[in-house]
């Protein structure tokens, strides 16, 4: 186990969850005096990150808030919108809409709408004891799951605040309820590392840019942040063409981290549980060595001593899978399978039931990395290494979400190569240092998609329409040539006849350099909403009532099963009674032998600043004695087999191939398999994401060259190449 004070970790979800554990000069708070009636009652200082939050907006600034969980930084955010609204005279009907706020899940949008409950009813009651009058604040949702009948009653009825997601916020921007954001003060951007470095935040960039252009002066941002590295990079792609001020206050936030293998001898998984005789002769049980069974009862163990319990795994299917298992060795339903694919109804039902202790534990994906509000945890376990340092960040600060409190975790790795990560991970979460973020420059299929919407809405000349994109971070370096040539392709001027069937999106006026819709551009755009999906995905639905989802399932799992099949999800079983082209049709059907569903893109792989870190990890322990090595992998937080059974790995691996890959070093082993054919193993240590095009261009190389077929796989850990012989 290792006890270390750090600074970044995730965001919060209850406004009111934050503790009085700051004891600094509470200086005046800038509002009005119901709302300081209700902060003062409600807590005993405003936190560092508030009080720089604050300052900032007071002196008319855009903010970037990154400080730790339970921090109050979404308190922070709102309460200067809501005391501003509380106490100005009510607007006309179609003009209250003043505070947009944008959250990267659909689920913690929902947490946060039912979270400032507490402050819009505190302020209201001071306000009617102090004889004020306060302004009643609608608060609203709108994302893919929001009513027919809301969707519609909105133009004309917007609420005070909306709540919102990137997908839903370019809708409306595509749409005549747009009229209705036109007096939008302020735009409140959460869990900005989520958004920052994918394509889905260069969307968003660009959607922010649109919304100001409908403004008669930009609103302001504020951006939330805990785990985000450069900071610099994050307030450049919050701002866009404006400036940001980070407020990142000193905070310390206290984890209780260990890395812990149930087992003596890793190195014996996979081998054979025994041999006995058979006729005279010794065969081998098919039955082989697993850590599957020490790791589960380990896990039921830690959620019986917890009152509440959060096991983060990589993937769905093993978080299906876990929480089966789970079950079956408690005798009763202890945990349920909480990720993206359970549908909104039961993830909901699942939070309900941990937040109130009916449940004692919830096996998630990342699913619940984020600042959804989960009441009090006491333990985060994590099976498997998490996929970086952020993403272990912040699922362990799930548990001991309040200011000053200890978050617990317990990281139960699967094999050897995933102790190393294990072992690197926990290190690297004990220094805060998280992978850097970099948001993507120029991407073209953003580019486009945001060009249709735009000029499905209005006309543009080519010039105005660069200038607003090029205020957006991720376009602020876009060529013209770029530029042009998707305009030549959305209007039609295609490279190739390859390409005659696609019909264009826009008329693009080369005389005038003048953009304009086509009568289909506005329905492309809002049915084409978002950046690609990575994978295809059916919609399961109980059988007689289409509108009862229950979840859904990767478009490969479809095309395998039959009706009559029966699997699990959401640690619930259901009967398949019909598969349409888009939907599976289900049936309950408790208590039955189910098999457990599979997803795949769960995983994008080890990133190459982990790999890096990775490399130098093991080439500093190469250099070290066996007793050198314990005392340091001890230091790190391993247990003691642990750290036994990751020196004993990397002895073998050294015995092997007579050196370790590390950051210096990629080492290339070659043998023949039980084919007779060759296969060459390129051991390295940099991860899936710079493996996968490597083992692409291997392919093409040795294709070019020789005119040969290989096969190839990659894993985070390498690649493996077979040559036919």
């Amino acid at each position: 186990m290792v006890v270390v004070s750090i600074v970044p970790e995730a965001s919060e979800g209850d406004l009111t969850k934050q503790r009085p554990a700051y004891h600094g000069v509470v200086t005046e708070l800038p509002f009005s005096k119901a709302t300081r009636a209700w902060f003062s009652e409600s807590f005993e200082a405003p936190t560092p990150a508030q009080s720089g939050a604050w300052k900032a907006i007071a002196e008319g600034r855009n903010a970037l808030v990154v400080a730790p969980t339970g921090s109050g930084k979404t308190l922070a955010a709102f309460l200067w919108s809501i005391d501003k609204l509380a106490s100005s005279p009510a607007p006309p009907e179609k003009e209250r809409l003043r505070v947009l706020y944008v959250s990267p899940l659909k689920a913690l949008a929902v947490d946060i709408e039912k979270n400032l409950r507490s402050p819009l009813v505190g302020i209201g009651n001071h306000a009617a004891r102090l004889g004020e009058s306060a302004l009643s604040i609608r608060v609203a949702v709108r994302t893919g799951d929001t009513p027919t009948e809301e969707r519609r009653r909105f133009p004309n009825h917007p609420p005070d605040i909306l709540i919102t997601t990137p997908e839903s916020l370019f809708l409306l921007l595509t749409s005549r309820a747009r009229e209705a954001l036109r007096f939008v003060d302020t735009v409140i951007v959460d869990e900005v590392h989520a958004l920052a470095g994918t394509k889905r935040g260069s969307h968003l960039a660009i959607s922010l840019e649109r919304l100001d252009a409908l403004l008669q002066k930009p609103a302001r941002r504020i951006g939330l942040s805990a785990t985000v590295r450069p900071l610099d990079e994050a307030a450049r792609f919050l701002g866009g063409p404006h400036e940001v001020q980070v407020v990142n206050p000193v905070f310390q936030k206290t984890f209780d981290l260990s890395v812990v293998v149930p087992v003596e001898d890793m190195g014996d998984i996979g081998e054979p549980v025994e041999e006995f005789p058979i006729g005279g002769s010794a065969v081998s049980d098919p039955e082989r060595r697993t850590i599957w069974p020490a790791i589960e009862g380990s896990v039921v163990q830690l959620i019986r001593q917890h009152r509440s319990t959060i096991v983060f795994a990589n993937s769905r299917r093993l978080s299906e899978r876990l929480s089966a298992r789970i079950n079956e060795l408690a005798g009763e339903d202890i945990a349920r399978a909480h990720h993206g694919s359970v549908s909104k109804e039961q993830r909901l039902l699942i939070e309900e039931e941990l937040k109130s202790g009916r449940l004692p534990a919830v096996v998630a994906t990342s699913s619940l990395e984020l600042g959804i509000d989960m009441g009090t945890v006491d333990l985060v376990i994590q099976v498997e290494s998490p996929t970086s340092v952020a993403s272990g960040l912040q699922r362990v600060g799930r548990a001991g979400h309040q200011v000053g409190a200890t978050s617990r975790g317990i990281i139960f790795p699967k094999h050897r190569g995933d102790l190393i990560e294990a072992a690197v991970v926990v290190e690297r979460m004990a220094k805060g240092a998280i992978e850097q973020t970099r948001y993507p420059r120029n991407p073209l299929d953003v580019l486009a998609q945001q060009i249709v919407a735009m000029v499905s809405m209005d006309d543009w000349s080519v010039d105005e329409l660069e200038r607003l994109v090029k205020q957006a971070a991720p376009f602020a370096d876009l060529p013209r040539s770029a530029l042009d040539s998707v305009l030549d392709m959305l209007s039609g001027l295609y490279p190739s006849d390859e390409f005659a069937e696609l019909r264009p999106r826009i008329n693009y006026d080369r005389v005038t350099s003048s953009l304009t819709p086509r009568s289909n551009a506005q329905r492309l755009a809002v049915t084409s909403g978002g950046t690609i999906p990575d994978r295809g995905l059916y919609g399961v639905f109980l059988v007689g009532e289409s509108s009862t989802r229950v979840g859904e399932l990767d478009e490969e799992m479809v095309y395998e099963s039959r009706v009559g099949d029966v699997f699990s999800l959401g640690a619930s079983t259901w009967r398949i009674e019909d598969i349409t082209h888009d939907r599976v049709l289900v049936s309950p059907a408790p208590g039955e032998p189910a098999k457990t569903p599979f997803w795949h893109g769960d995983m994008l792989g080890r990133p190459l600043e982990l790999g890096r870190a990775y490399g130098a990890f093991i080439r500093e322990l190469g250099e070290l004695t066996p007793a050198q090595g314990m005392k340091r992998l001890r230091g790190a937080g391993l247990d003691e087999l642990a750290a036994s059974n990751l020196l004993n790995y990397l002895e073998e691996q050294k015995e092997a191939t007579g050196i370790l890959p590390d950051d210096r070093t990629i080492v290339v082993e070659r043998f023949k398999d039980e084919l007779g054919d060759w296969r060459i193993c390129v051991h390295s240590p940099f991860g899936a994401q710079v493996h996968a095009p490597w083992a692409l261009a291997v392919e093409e190389r040795v294709r070019e060259r020789l005119g040969l077929e290989v096969q190839t796989m990659h894993s985070d850990d390498g690649i493996v190449i077979r040559l036919p012989e």
